[in-house]
This record gives C-alpha cells, sequence and structure tokens, in this order.
C-alpha cells in the first residue's frame, strides 16, 4: 500500500509541474485571472470562484481551470473544475460564443465529514473581449446538475 500511496504523489507531483511549465510557456499577456459567482440547482447552492484562463493553445481553444465554493442548505460544496473550452467568435462585435467542459471534483462537507467525489460537465456560455462572461455548466455525477454563472477575466493590457 505504501509504493501506491507514494506513487499516487509523484504522479500527482509531475502533472502539478507540467501544468505549470505549461502554462508559464504561454503567451503572458493573452493569460487571465478571474473571479466568477452564481447559483446552482440540485443542490440550490450560492457559488463564488476563481479560474485561471490561458490564451489560445491554438484558434479558439482554451484552458480554464477554476474553484468554486458553494453555500446553502445544510452542507457546503468545494468544485475543482478542469475545462477546455472553444470560442466562436460572433463577427466584429468582441463578442464570443464558447461551449466545452471536461472533468471536476467536488469536495462535500456535511457537518464535520468530508467526502470526495467525480464528475463531468459541459459549459455553454458567452464571452466579451473586456472580459465579462456568463455561462452555464450542466453536470452529472455528484456535479452540481446546473450551475449559471457571471463573472469576469482580468488580462494584462497590451500597449
Amino acid at each position: 500500500m505504501p509504493h501506491s500511496v507514494n506513487f499516487r504523489r509523484r504522479s500527482a507531483l509531475l502533472l502539478l509541474v507540467l501544468a505549470v511549465l505549461f502554462l508559464t510557456h504561454l503567451d503572458a499577456e493573452a493569460q487571465g485571472v478571474g473571479f466568477q459567482g452564481g447559483v446552482s440547482v440540485d443542490p440550490e447552492q450560492v457559488f463564488v470562484g476563481t479560474h485561471l484562463e490561458t490564451g489560445e493553445l491554438f484558434r479558439g481553444f482554451r484552458f480554464r481551470p477554476g474553484i468554486d465554493g458553494g453555500f446553502g442548505g445544510d452542507f457546503s460544496l468545494a468544485t475543482i473544475n478542469i475545462e477546455f473550452l472553444y470560442h466562436f467568435e460572433v463577427g466584429r462585435s468582441g463578442w464570443s460564443l464558447y461551449q466545452g467542459g471536461g472533468p471536476g471534483v467536488v469536495l462535500l462537507r456535511r457537518n464535520d465529514n468530508t467526502s470526495v467525489h467525480a464528475g463531468t460537465f459541459v459549459t455553454f456560455g458567452f464571452a466579451h473581449e473586456n472580459g465579462f462572461f456568463t455561462d452555464f455548466k450542466l453536470g452529472n455525477g455528484t456535479l452540481p446538475t446546473l450551475k449559471f454563472a457571471v463573472g469576469f477575466t482580468v488580462r494584462k493590457k497590451t500597449p
């Protein structure tokens, strides 16, 4: 058993190092840090969160991992989203429609008991080049069934 725990730790560390190297290699001006908030249905909660959004990995395709904290009812959730998005520009308006999804991990806390669950989700939304966005996430597994979020991504301004 100690060998498998050691292997998991090494694998997680390797993935973390690769992700950091990958993200720091991207054009720093295109990256952004964002904040979002909203409501979820099933469970009925309010949530707030933060994310990192890469620049375009290739035309229209971005990576946006994030974490949300949900509150309400007799429990709380922390949701870690590993999200891949594809943006479709809407003419020259500065707006884009996007869709995507990915895996998610949920830490569920009820009273003093914490449990970890996994699932997947799909995302549909729209965003403006100034950073404003809004989206819907449809989850399965133990992820919230439906989440509606409004947020803003802050990016470095080009001179």
